[in-house]
């Protein structure tokens, strides 16, 4: 059948010996339940074929709040943490076009909770799909509360700016980093690794890397981690987004770290960051040629939408690294991190 998901077994799952030690540790952290259930993991037919490789997709675009993506997982951490403390208002940023404040403002509505939110437009774009379709229309349907900023060159000091006005107002904001990629938040990528490693055995195959896009960083430090730590042979490739790789490298190092001290575990040995910083050009928010072409196959392929900011970059990597033989042999994974809406943003990019 096409895109069956592999078998999975929550039993397993849940008590399988070699994840004992950071499920254990893992349970001391609050959490919300939002996702409910694994998200699949699927094998693309026709794309496997058009490639000549055999590639899955995890599809945590599937995750169920605000038409889906990877950022449900960090704000089940998070937002638990924010209703420990009291919290009546979250408070975050991001680009206008942006995935993780288009979540962490419907997780607000969801919650009763107030949600402030700094935006940035990284292109300097006019278009008005830019600037008010697509994620940016949703946050006005969650009721969120938008400030325009000329950057957030300083996100930490503005964010607590906006936390010290809303508390002298009376109000208790919480602060959640951009793309939720702090050490708690990276928890929830810890616990889609451990999901991600007992789907893999299930499949008894041997698979040659697992990809993804590599942002914030939040992500790719809490699935590698925890994919270290299961199939310590098994690379997992960041695709960069937005910088390159000497600069994206330390930030998912120190990531990382911080999870791994903070969930009180050594890092494993087998630990590694895997860095492609070829396709991320001209910039942030802005697709390219290759980006455009892989977005444009996959939906043509396999009715799968990816997004031009993060997954049809990463997915131009894969497909790259597939023609220039990067990958040792075996089948791939890439991990389908969301960020759909955001195509209604850029209409005018998928020209003739």
């Amino acid at each position: 059948m096409w895109g069956k998901p592999l078998p999975y077994s929550p039993a397993t799952y849940l008590y399988g010996s070699s994840t004992l030690m950071i499920k254990q540790q893992l349970a001391r952290f609050n959490r919300l339940d939002l996702l409910g259930a694994p998200t699949p993991l699927v094998k693309l037919e026709r794309l496997s074929e058009w490639a000549g490789r055999d590639i899955y997709v995890k599809r945590d675009d599937t995750t169920p709040l605000a038409l889906g993506g990877n950022k449900l997982r960090k704000l089940e951490y998070l937002a638990a943490d924010a209703l420990a403390q009291g919290a009546d208002t979250l408070v975050t940023a991001g680009a206008i076009q942006s995935n993780h404040v288009r979540q962490t403002a419907a997780l607000a509505a969801q919650l009763g909770l107030g949600c402030v939110a700094l935006l940035e437009n990284p292109i300097a774009s006019e278009d008005s799909n830019y600037l008010h379709n697509g994620n940016r229309l949703l946050l006005d349907l969650f009721d969120a509360r938008v400030e325009l900023v000329e950057n957030l060159d300083n996100a930490d000091e503005q964010l607590q700016a906006v936390a010290a006005r809303l508390s002298s107002s009376g109000k208790k904001p919480y602060l959640v980093p951009i793309g939720g990629s702090n050490a708690l938040g990276a928890l929830g990528y810890v616990r889609a690794g451990l999901e991600l490693a007992e789907q893999i055995k299930m499949t008894g195959l041997d698979f040659a890397a697992v990809v993804l896009a590599s942002g914030s960083a939040g992500t790719h430090s809490g699935l590698a981690l925890a994919l270290a730590e299961e199939l310590p042979g098994l690379p997992v490739v960041g695709v960069t987004v937005s910088r390159p790789e000497e600069t994206q490298f330390p930030k998912v190092q120190g990531l990382a770290e911080r999870t791994a001290e903070l969930l009180g575990v050594p890092l494993p040995d087998a630990f590694k960051v895997h860095l492609w910083d070829e396709y991320y050009g001209p910039r942030y928010g802005e697709p390219n040629a290759g980006t455009l072409a892989a977005v444009k196959l996959v939906a043509s392929h396999e009715g799968l939408l990816l997004d031009p900011v993060y997954t049809g970059k990463a997915m131009a990597g894969l497909l790259d690294g597939i023609g220039r033989q990067r990958f040792d042999d075996g089948p791939l994974i890439f991990l389908h991190t969301g960020g759909a809406p955001a195509l209604f943003a850029y209409p005018g990019v998928f020209g003739d």
